[in-house]
């Protein structure tokens, strides 16, 4: 290697996944932003065994969401604990790319679904 030139060789470029949203912006309306809020306190106060019966329906809406941003791309299954965190990035990802038509309707089901 001489000095005029850099050798970067194996170095990773990293690519945004969105370019629709500003650096740093919260792209989540207010109204879904709260119902967020609401599902992830909610789901960290239940013990596991009362999350049960409205997993299925978050992992629906996990896909739905996925299928706007990555269609064809299956949601990995991280265990149910994290269900809420996954359904916040995905919300986000949804609202960035501008495919966020009904999912504050969709995250106020889950929140009543909610035991």
């Amino acid at each position: 290697m001489t000095a005029d030139r850099i050798d970067d060789a194996g170095v990773a470029h990293a690519t945004p996944a969105s370019s629709s949203a500003r650096p740093g912006a919260d792209v989540v309306p207010q109204g879904a932003r709260r119902e967020l809020e609401r599902i992830r306190r909610r789901w960290s106060e239940l013990p596991p065994e009362r999350l049960g019966p409205v997993v299925p329906l978050v992992r629906e809406v996990l896909e739905d969401l996925a299928a706007r941003t990555a269609p064809g791309t299956p949601v990995p299954d991280l265990g149910d604990a994290v269900l809420a965190e996954q359904l916040t990035v995905l919300t986000w990802d949804a609202y960035a790319e501008g495919d966020g038509d009904g999912v504050e309707v969709t995250l106020t089901q889950v929140r009543r679904s909610l035991p």
